[in-house]
Formats: C-alpha cells, structure tokens, sequence
C-alpha cells in the first residue's frame, strides 16, 4: 500500500465533475467520462484507486436507468432523485480531492490517498457510498419530495428492489479483477460467494435507511446531525482501512 501521487489529470477530473447532472442519464455520461479519465491515471493497475469503484458505479448506475425505463418501481421519481443526490456527494467528494480541498469526507480521504488493487478499491468505495453518502442522500431526498422515509411504504419498496441491482452487479465486478488461480478457487466455492456479498450489500443498505431515519429525526438540530456526520464518517472510514487492509482481503 502506498500514497496515491497526484499529477496533472486531476485538474482535467476537477473540470469534469465542475457542473453536476441533475438525472440519471446525464449520470450515466459523466460516470462514463470520469471512468476514461481514472483509467489513464497512474496508480495501481486499473489507473485510480477509485477507477474499480467508478466502474461499478457506472454499471449499477446503467441498471437503474434501465428498470427506470422499464418501469419497474411505483415511485420513479423518488429512485432517480436519489440518485441524482447520491452521484452529487460521490463527485463532490472527487472533486475535493482533486482540488486538494480539506473538505473531502474521511471516508473518502482513505481510499483517494492509497493505491491498492482494483477489489479492495473497489469494495472501499462501494463502502464509502453506502455506509457515509447514502444515508445523507436520503436524507435530502425526502426533504426535497416533501416525504418521509416510512418503513414498507412505497419508497422504502424500491428502495429495497433498488439493492438487487446492487447485489447481481457485484460478483461480475469481483470476477473480472481475479486471477487464473482466484477464479478456480472462485468456481470451487459455487455459490457461495455470491451469497455472502448479496448478504452484505442488503445489511449495509438496510442499516443505511436506519441511519437515514435516525437523521431524518434530527434534521433540524444542527448540532446532533453534524455529531451523527461525524460518527458515520468515522466508522464507514475505519471499515474502509480495514477493507484496504491485507486481512479485507479475507472479506473479499
């Protein structure tokens, strides 16, 4: 593991990601341009330490917009606000780090400072946007469709079919970065591989409506909300260095 360098394209992502996209196949281009950018930056193989994550990004991403299209959820306009305010905090983190801004959340800070290889990236950053952003995303969402986070309304419902795209989308993104002799042991495994990273993308999100909830409650003290900020950053940070870690390699 060692200390990300910086170099000149990061003025070229800072400038990519200068005017946010407000729906979700605007998304779906910026995600695609950024992933060109990361994939010609130095690091370890793979270009970014954040390009394994920003592909799989891309990928659910693509998957959202095409049950959107398919019409496949009762609230459409909840899922593709939510991801409008999900790919806002993922850019504006880039961007902080980009700028070598202080701002950059520290859960964030733990992958964008480190080269590791494309699985431990990878699962640092779906880390990162689930336990940390996710939450704060659904937080502004409800605000802004003037609704609540209720349990089985609904949003929650698509919500929680949201996360099956979350679940097929990650053991393709695993395999593709295994070598010869991973893959065999990969295959031996069967199943069950996937069944434990299905398991855990479906815990995280569900613990991330919790968070939400708890914000939602809060949202008016300034106070509380920016203490739970921190917590959550805290704690999503220390998973991703573990995850970053050689024993996160056990996990993944």
């Amino acid at each position: 593991m060692t200390v990300m360098v910086r170099g000149p394209r990061q003025q070229d992502v800072s400038a990519l990601l200068a005017d946010p996209p407000d729906d979700v196949p605007a998304i779906v281009d910026r995600l695609a341009d950024l992933q060109c950018l990361l994939d010609r930056m130095p690091g370890a193989p793979g270009g970014s330490p954040i390009a394994g994550f920003n592909r799989f990004y891309l990928r659910i991403t693509t998957g959202l917009l095409e049950r959107l299209y398919d019409g496949g959820f009762a609230d459409p306009a909840f899922l593709a606000r939510l991801d409008v305010e999900l790919a806002a905090r993922y850019f504006d983190a880039v961007r902080a780090w980009s700028d070598a801004r202080p701002c950059c959340p520290r859960v964030w800070s733990v992958l964008f400072g480190r080269v590791a290889a494309p699985v431990p990236s990878a699962a640092a950053g779906i880390n990162a946007h689930i336990s940390f952003d996710l939450p704060f995303a659904l937080v502004t969402t409800f605000d802004q469709l003037g609704s609540d986070p209720v349990d089985e309304s609904d949003q929650h419902r698509d919500y929680r079919q949201l996360g099956d795209v979350f679940a097929e989308a990650v053991p393709g993104l695993r395999r593709g970065y295994l070598d010869r002799w991973q893959l065999l042991i990969d295959t031996m495994n069967g199943d069950l591989d996937e069944w434990w990273q299905g398991e855990a993308v479906t815990y995280a999100r569900n613990v991330a409506w919790r968070h939400a909830q708890k914000l939602w409650a809060i949202r008016h003290d300034l106070a509380a909300s920016a203490d739970e900020r921190a917590r959550l950053d805290d704690h999503a940070a220390a998973l991703s260095r573990l995850l970053l870690s050689p024993l996160g390699a056990v996990f993944q």
